[in-house]
């Protein structure tokens, strides 16, 4: 089976699109011109907070960023011209089923920017709506088809939120079901997803608190001679604390190729630019600061594995 990524992949994904509307801005309904222009400065700020990690030593190589269309088209064409490792969403924002953000033109925005990765953020939980996951899959399907047929890599984003059944017998404690149901769920998620013919070559997923969790995900993302598959960590806004520990559990176990960690990096120094508290180059600056510290921790964490 001829897919997969197995290199080292430091992303800061900056795909967010209603997330930076809604909260980030405070604005509702069809942007205009000087809102989206707001929104493309912002992003453009992350952008060079990636660029000032590379110049500070992050390699080059294994780094890449992950930006939408929308707000991010310039970005992503300069990213092509430095040769930059480079994701876009493929998924409409902010929805709880999957479907594509430009319907049967998707293809063509694909092909359009050719990116090394096109991703999608899928909210599959298989104890859900079984009709729902079953026109999810149809979809991305066709999406991973067309990326193998192609030669394109597919980058999949899992969520897995908590059924209101689900919850329940815990009480309604989300902390808990990240520990207890979670994982166990994803492996019947990712399961069910190949079985429907949905081949990612990466695996973004949610941090997971126990080593033999991570090792669980990644003998079912690479099973039945899928054993190139790569998975990375998403850091899902959480504080840097937990960032820490999801990335240093995971960077333990083979098949887990680095991370994807967006809000924890960005969020903070934007906001306090946005107020004017600080400058455009002290909020980039703090990006690349926190981003490199990522990757230095994933590769300290990798290190240590390897000379286990």
């Amino acid at each position: 089976m001829n897919i997969g990524y197995e290199k080292p992949l430091y992303v800061l994904p900056f795909d967010h699109r209603g997330t930076f509307q809604t909260q980030m801005f405070g604005w509702k309904g069809t942007l205009n011109a000087d809102q989206t222009a707001a929104i493309v400065a912002a992003k453009e700020v992350i952008y060079d907070g990636f660029k000032t990690a590379i110049a500070k030593g992050v390699p080059k190589e294994s780094a890449g960023i992950l930006v939408d269309e929308q707000f991010g088209a310039a970005i992503l064409r300069d990213c092509a011209r430095h040769g930059y490792c480079t994701s876009c969403p493929a998924e409409k924002s902010a929805q709880n089923e999957f479907d594509f953000e430009y319907g049967n033109d998707f293809a063509k925005h694909i092909e359009a920017f050719n990116p090394t990765f096109c991703k999608v953020l899928v909210r599959y939980n298989p104890g859900g709506d079984r009709a729902m996951n079953q026109r999810q899959a149809g979809r991305l399907k066709q999406l991973s088809d067309y990326l193998h047929d192609t030669s394109r890599k597919y980058m999949f984003e899992l969520l897995v939120p908590p059924e209101p059944s689900q919850l329940e017998p815990l009480k309604g404690d989300r902390k808990a079901y990240d520990v207890q149901l979670r994982p166990a769920l994803m492996v019947r998620a990712i399961e069910e997803l190949q079985d429907s013919g949905v081949e990612p070559d990466v695996w973004k997923i949610e941090g997971l608190d126990r080593r033999e969790d991570c090792l669980r995900v990644v003998e079912v993302a690479r099973r039945d001679g899928r054993d190139k598959v790569g998975c990375i960590v998403l850091g899902r806004g959480e504080n840097d604390q937990k960032v820490r520990e999801w990335l240093a559990t995971a960077a333990t176990v083979p098949g887990f190729i680095g991370f994807a960690v967006g809000r924890t990096s960005f969020w903070d120094p934007l906001i306090s630019w946005k107020a004017k508290e600080i400058s455009r180059e002290i909020a980039a600056t703090e990006v690349a600061r926190r981003f490199r510290e990522w990757v230095d921790l994933f590769d300290a964490a990798r290190q240590t594995r390897r000379a286990a």
